[in-house]
């Protein structure tokens, strides 16, 4: 098949969608790439890319087609809101002339923000082509939850883009159950919903000992991902102090975000330091080298609604690792967690859980926690095992496009 694959977000930034890519080119099909100038996480176009492009890229075998945007900068409301706004628009409008001819589907990527639904309709209306669109974060509860948006007009004028969005799309994917009632009461039909969760991406190689700084001795619980407000490390920074007396426990945090500046203040500001770490962003290929030092691994998110909706993608990167897990999570996420007997949970919010939480899993003896770990990687294998899940994505997309007339090729 032809397949023409809508993401704000593409290599060098990283993102799932470009293992989907890669696995897509390796079952032989044709792939094209409509994206941005990649700035995530960093707000500034990465290095080699700018306002001078460049505005398309061969990767292999895969056409990769970029449009100009603002940059994301410090990732304030207003500047958050422009970036998004600029992919939208021009990609809107440029996207027409770029991609020609006849694409047997269009998947769309939509880890946030859900306004890359509008080029997907503007190129579902000139090429005819059927939309899948998968949706990560949920709007515009993610705006509030996330964003602290409360205007009434503004959530109104979203709901209604998201209706119009959604109504043009052929399939929606959603990455967790939770997300299939609010789609049905916005008129998605149920014959039109389809489950794709995240998968565990395959390992990249992994780094020497020497770019990756020896872990401080004792019960290491690590994290590693976005550090923004949606992850509550005012909760978890609350934990560490509830157990800055207990030799043994560890916290390190590896990761980039808007909260990255706050969250280092804070650690000196406690008088943490000795016992809390936070570590700059490494590559994929870092993390093998990360987990396997940590005893266990931290997945939080903030107490909302929504967020007891969503299942965190490293939920399932922790599980396929076959590490231990400590999950400060409500709902689809803890759920999870407690069903594949893979850790301890702690509801959002609550730092004394979470503290007894790490208790718990340091009382454990390296035996036990590596029983959590197997069963966990045991639970993802059946469930969210990635050559499964890319193969129905893949049936999907025939299918829809054998509704439009059949596929170009197979």
């Amino acid at each position: 098949m032809r397949i023409l694959v809508l993401s704000q977000y593409f290599r060098p930034e990283h993102f799932r969608v470009n293992d989907l890519v890669d696995w897509l080119v390796a079952r032989g099909h044709r792939v094209e790439v409509l994206t941005g100038q990649p700035n995530y996480p960093a707000g500034r176009f990465a290095e080699g890319y700018g306002w001078s492009g460049p505005w398309t890229e061969q990767q292999g075998a895969v056409r990769v087609m970029r449009v100009p945007l603002l940059p994301r900068g410090a990732g304030g409301g207003l500047r958050l809101a422009l970036n998004y706004l600029s992919f939208a628009l021009v990609a809107s409008l440029v996207a027409p002339f770029r991609c020609r001819g006849r694409y047997d589907a269009i998947f769309v990527h939509e880890p946030s923000p859900m306004t890359v639904g509008i080029p997907a309709a503007m190129l579902r209306w000139t090429t005819g082509a059927p939309v899948l669109f998968w949706i990560l974060d949920l709007w515009p509860e993610s705006v509030t939850a996330a964003g602290g948006v409360r205007s009434r007009p503004v959530l109104a004028a979203l709901h209604a883009l998201v209706r119009w969005i959604l109504a043009r799309c052929d399939r929606v994917l959603v990455q967790s159950q939770g997300f299939v009632p609010l789609l049905r009461e916005r008129g998605v039909a149920a014959e039109r919903i389809r489950y794709l969760p995240n998968w565990a991406e395959p390992p990249g190689a992994p780094q020497g000992g020497a770019d990756w700084p020896a872990l401080a001795p004792g019960f290491q619980v690590v994290y590693a991902g976005n550090i923004g407000a949606s992850q509550d490390f005012g909760t978890v920074l609350a934990a560490a102090e509830r157990l800055r007396h207990d030799p043994r426990i560890r916290w390190t945090v590896v990761g980039d975000g808007r909260e990255a500046a706050w969250l280092r203040e804070e650690v000196t500001r406690r008088g943490l330091a000795d016992r809390f770490a936070v570590l700059p962003a490494r590559p994929a290929s870092a993390m093998p080298a990360l987990f396997a030092a940590a005893d266990a691994m931290l997945v939080a998110l903030r107490a909302d609604p929504l967020f007891a909706l969503t299942v965190p993608a490293k939920v399932q990167a922790y599980l396929a690792a076959g590490r231990p897990i400590v999950a400060l999570l409500d709902g689809e996420g803890a759920r999870i967690v407690r069903e594949a007997g893979a850790g301890a949970v702690a509801a959002c919010g609550d730092p004394a859980a979470l503290a007894r939480a790490v208790l718990e899993l340091a009382a454990l003896t390296p035996a036990q926690r590596a029983a959590l770990g197997e069963a966990g990687a045991r639970y993802s294998a059946r469930w969210f095992d990635r050559e499964t899940l890319l193969c129905e994505l893949e049936g999907w997309m025939s299918e829809a496009a054998a509704a439009r007339g059949g596929p170009t090729d197979i």
